[in-house]
């Protein structure tokens, strides 16, 4: 059950930092504020901003963040294992 809860969760965080990464590269080429995606790039800014001003806090609190999101794998795992088309068989 709790394995259940735990793959979820980290499908939910992988489809939300996929939705993070569209969501900048299409304000980067369209334009600040997208209907769906909202003003993104402003918004990360503005937490980057809080967290240089609380100083020793915020830099904690950023080395947690890297910390929960470094093990993450974007890519499926299993295609790191086929081999590529251009190894001799």
């Amino acid at each position: 059950m709790v394995e259940t809860v735990k793959k979820w969760i980290g499908a939910l965080t992988e489809v939300g930092l996929l939705l993070l990464a569209l969501a900048i590269v299409a304000a980067l080429l369209v334009g600040a504020n997208l209907p769906f995606f909202g003003d993104v790039v402003t918004n990360i800014m503005s937490l980057v901003k809080s967290l240089g001003d609380a100083g020793l806090v915020g830099l904690i609190t950023l080395a947690i963040i890297i910390w929960l999101f470094s093990g993450r794998e974007i890519a499926d795992p299993s295609a790191a294992e086929m081999p590529s088309p251009t190894e001799e068989k």
